[in-house]
């Protein structure tokens, strides 16, 4: 395959199936997204792509207009990927305690960088964000509330997993950060079959994991819509980090802990017997774990 630039090779993720114990018989069928195989190594290259081209289809910018935006990672490397096609000027405020990869990862493609408070989290980095972006007179795409970040995984993620299933998916299992994967994925896989349930995962009290959260009230993404999601799970990070390191030692899939929670909560579907013979389920490995080595334990 030829390109003319590298976020063109966006989307088309592979996925795989989980090898799970055959000895117990009549499985169900479970699978995992490996969106890590993006340009940029995550799910966000998605709507990082997809919010800055709709945002210049729309008149709303031009390629000489300055970005900025909040992110605790993932999209910030996403978007500097993109902005660095389209020779873009990008400034990305996150907050200063998240992994060294990122932050490198963020430089590398020539984004500028605004560390705020750990205390504050990511509340407090998109607020920075937003009073830059009146002061410096720069654009922010506000992942948060852009319905072009969940129309992206409608227009793409939703129908590569029902084709890839061959319509056969029953469970979609994803994380919860922004809101968007799991928002325009269900509206894409609910139009095809009312009766696919979708599992949304959030950290329990007290837990850390990078690409999940619940958000404070007032901060919660407007793109977010409740009616999408069946059932939402919590996951704790000594779980999530058992499973990542899970998927790395018996599936051969490095990735970040977010991955973990997914998984983890898909095989307590299956060990409770919810998940039976006939269901494919299918969930969502956001990145890979390269990016989270120096802060979040990930050794072996």
């Amino acid at each position: 395959m030829k390109v003319s630039t590298i976020d063109q090779l966006i989307g088309n993720t592979p996925m795989v199936k989980l090898k799970l114990d055959l000895s117990e018989g009549g499985l169900p069928d479970l699978y995992v997204k490996l969106e890590g195989n993006n340009p940029a190594g995550s799910v966000k290259d998605r709507p990082a792509s997809h919010m800055i081209k709709q945002a210049l289809r729309k008149g709303l910018i031009t390629t000489q207009t300055p970005l900025i935006e909040a992110t605790s990672g993932n999209t910030g490397i996403a978007l500097a990927m993109v902005a660095s096609c389209m020779k873009m000027n990008l400034t990305l405020v996150m907050p200063e305690h998240m992994s060294v990869e990122r932050l490198i990862a963020m430089k590398a493609y020539g984004a500028n960088i605004i560390l705020t408070s750990k205390a504050g989290g990511m509340e407090e980095a998109r607020d920075v964000a937003n009073e830059c972006a009146v002061k410096q007179k720069a654009f922010t795409l506000d992942q948060f509330n852009n319905d072009d970040n969940w129309m992206s995984h409608y227009l793409e993620t939703g129908p590569e997993i029902w084709k890839d299933t061959d319509g056969a998916v029953t469970y979609f299992f994803s994380s919860m950060g922004t809101t968007g994967t799991i928002t325009g994925v269900s509206k894409y896989l609910k139009e095809k079959n009312k009766s696919i349930k979708i599992i949304g995962i959030q950290p329990t009290p007290g837990s850390t994991i990078p690409g999940i959260r619940t958000w404070s009230e007032g901060y919660i993404p407007k793109i977010y819509r409740h009616a999408s999601v069946d059932c939402i799970e919590f996951v704790s990070s000594e779980d999530a980090l058992v499973k990542t390191q899970w998927l790395s030692k018996t599936q051969g899939i490095y990735a970040g802990l977010s991955s973990g929670g997914v998984v983890s909560i898909m095989l307590n579907y299956l060990s409770k017997g919810v998940l039976r013979e006939g269901d494919v389920a299918v969930g969502i490995v956001c990145d890979r774990g390269d990016r989270y080595t120096s802060t979040y334990g990930l050794k072996y």
